[in-house]
């Protein structure tokens, strides 16, 4: 009689079975698998150390004491956990089985947070009160709408956010006290999907508000707080469209500290006089994005990251002097999550690096005293060995050079090694030599180079590098990457006959536009929670996030324009694929419908093309959940080992 036995301890910790007769693994309920084979147990075992890398991520610290909030997981998903100093015990503080997003403290008096969480993968956000007294958790929101942005006010006794609770579609502007969910009300309608509350003036008096039209345009507002009127900051109009991706109101609220592209190729931190409309920019020495930056609640100080060819570069500047000083005693990586302690002498941050998964540390705005808060577990592998990039570029068809990262496998490996193209998503969006986790199994154990490209249309490189692949000019994307494999064959390390591409969401697209243009130039491909067509894409996502798309890839509602997108479409161009695909998707998921996969992997079936499909019914825009993302994990190293190593 055949056993089956739940695992738990030693083979896999991945919340899947196995069966022990035929000595493979056995995917849980809530997955669809087809045209997987069978995944031997001996390959898991293999890879199982690779699944229990960790990471945490900053969310706030507590506004008297010197504590933090964080994420992390120990389980199945990412929860919140309290620190209490650093190197300190993580503290769970909840429980769900879905992951637990961002999260703040009450800033007066720190007796409760909020936080933000969805259910399986959705994305239709709610907000939630948990009292640290009691441990009690109250839901905020009404269960059912898209609700984002939280902030608080400046004497912390109400939070501004946004909901899609009136359509569906539109985020619509909200003021709660989150001690008092009946509190809750509507201050302002509006239109669209991509608004955002982003601060309070000193006063409470006024609201400032962001909208996104797209990642190259957006606008400034100020609202009123007792009467949900609203007053345009940033006019439209003008020869060139400007974005603003962060703002804050000065301590006087005379002004607002911004981070903006007008007037620049980069986004530059500048002031913005609220009387006059003036523009005062004061990081112009750099010729790199500056891509965060913090407000100490004092006003004295805002820390600010400068993104150098995708390392981060922390820097202090003095909003009195005007003066700018580079921050020491960080590790080198990437940084992230900029929160100030409200003492404003501490600001708490992520670093992350090729050979660190993301922790918390801490550092002292004055003496650069810095602190290490979380040790990440990496499940007993010693990333020290893993390998660290190189910035590689290669020249594309129209003479633009293009970069990417490049990690070799280690040097046991010898001659020409194959290869994995990693494309990234957004499109807006950019590869950096930030913690690889999984893909380090691949690099170190089967001994593939992965290249991760910055293809046009990728940020970090200008606003006029991103618009290169808008509407009509997708397909000189795709001619990137054949440029790219190119540039592999002048690699002697290198073995172009053995070429693996992958990528999720819009690196999905790609993968897909790839494999339909290259076919006899790659072997097989990984497509993860990709558009299949552009059309159809635009049609299906959720409507709080079209028009934002429709920016970036054209409108498919113009009959020309709808025309060249479905010419382009991977899905009209299936009979060029002959190589084997394997696709992945979550059913929930609200950017990339599962319809794209479904329609893609039925008509590849049609052409009778080798593919696999694994769908998880409770996750949405890419795996989450560990047991999920453990069994991706084993069917995409059996498929490498099937078609790319053969």
């Amino acid at each position: 009689m055949k056993r089956t036995v739940r695992i738990g301890l030693i083979v896999l910790a991945a919340g899947c079975a196995w069966a022990q007769a035929q000595e493979t693994v056995v995917p849980g309920d809530n997955l669809v698998v087809e045209g997987i084979p069978p995944i031997p147990l001996e390959l898991a075992r293999a890879a199982d150390r690779y699944t229990e890398l960790r990471s945490a991520a900053l969310r706030d610290w507590h506004p008297i004491r010197r504590e933090l909030l964080i994420s992390t997981r120990f389980a199945d998903t990412a929860q919140l956990h309290s620190v209490k100093q650093p190197g300190g015990a993580r503290t769970q503080l909840t429980f769900f089985p879905d992951r637990v997003g961002a999260a703040s403290f009450h800033p007066a008096g720190g007796d409760y947070f909020i936080f933000s969480k969805d259910v399986g993968g959705g994305e239709w956000f709610q907000l939630y009160r948990y009292d640290l007294a009691s441990g009690a958790i109250t839901l905020l929101t009404d269960g059912a709408s898209r609700n984002v942005g939280a902030v608080w006010s400046s004497t912390g006794d109400r939070i501004a956010y946004c909901s899609t609770r009136r359509s569906g579609k539109d985020l619509d502007l909200y003021v709660m006290d989150p001690s008092d969910p009946e509190s809750d009300r509507m201050l302002l309608q509006l239109e669209g999907g991509g608004w955002e509350a982003l601060d309070w003036s000193p006063d409470d008096r006024r609201i400032l508000l962001a909208e996104e039209v797209s990642i190259n345009e957006s606008y400034l507002w100020l609202v009123e707080a007792a009467r949900g009127e609203k007053i345009l900051v940033t006019p439209r109009g003008g020869a060139e469209k400007v974005a603003y991706s962060w703002a804050r109101f000065s301590k006087d609220g005379a002004g607002l500290w911004v981070l903006t592209d007008r007037d620049s190729e980069f986004q530059r931190l500048a002031y913005l006089d609220l009387l006059s409309k003036q523009h005062t920019y004061q990081s112009t020495d750099f010729t790199w994005d500056v891509e965060q930056a913090a407000l100490a609640e004092d006003g004295q100080t805002i820390a600010f990251l400068v993104n150098q060819n995708g390392f981060s570069k922390l820097h202090w500047f003095d909003t009195a002097s005007r003066r700018i000083q580079a921050a020491a005693g960080l590790p080198d990586g990437v940084l992230s999550n900029l929160v100030w302690h409200p003492s404003g002498r501490e600001l708490g941050l992520q670093v992350s690096s090729a050979r660190s998964p993301s922790d918390v540390y801490s550092i002292e705005a004055h003496s650069s005293r810095v602190e290490r808060w979380t040790f990440s577990e990496t499940g007993g592998l010693h990333p020290a060995t893993f390998a660290e990039p190189e910035l590689v570029h290669w020249t594309s068809f129209d003479g633009r050079e293009i970069s990417g990262l490049l990690y070799l496998p280690p040097a046991r490996f010898s001659g020409k090694r194959p290869v994995i193209i990693d494309i990234h998503g957004g499109p807006e969006s950019q590869e950096r030599p930030d913690f690889k986790g999984k893909d380090n199994y691949f690099i170190s154990e089967l001994g593939i180079a992965i290249i991760y490209p910055n293809v046009r249309g990728s940020s970090g490189y200008g606003k006029s590098f991103l618009r290169l692949d808008n509407g009509r000019l997708r397909e000189d994307a795709y001619k990137d990457i054949g440029a790219l494999l190119d540039w592999i064959r002048s690699r002697p390390e290198l073995d172009p006959a053995r070429i693996l591409v992958t990528g999720g969401s819009y690196g999905g697209h790609m993968t897909l536009a790839i494999a339909t243009r290259y076919d006899d130039r790659i072997c097989c491909s990984v497509d993860v929670v990709g558009m299949s067509s552009l059309v159809t894409f635009l049609e299906r996502t959720k409507d709080y996030r079209r028009d934002l798309r429709r920016v970036e890839y054209g409108d498919e509602r113009d009959p020309e324009l709808r025309a060249f997108l479905e010419r382009i479409a991977p899905l009209a161009q299936v009979d060029r694929i002959t190589k084997p695909i394997l696709i992945v998707q979550g059913l929930n998921d609200p950017r990339v419908p599962a319809s794209e996969s479904e329609q893609m992997l039925r008509v590849l079936r049609r052409h009778r093309t080798p593919v696999g499909f694994l769908m998880a019914n409770d996750e949405g825009h890419g795996f989450r959940n560990k047991k999920n993302a453990d069994f991706q994990f084993y069917a995409t190293i059996a498929f490498v080992q099937r078609y790319l190593l053969q």
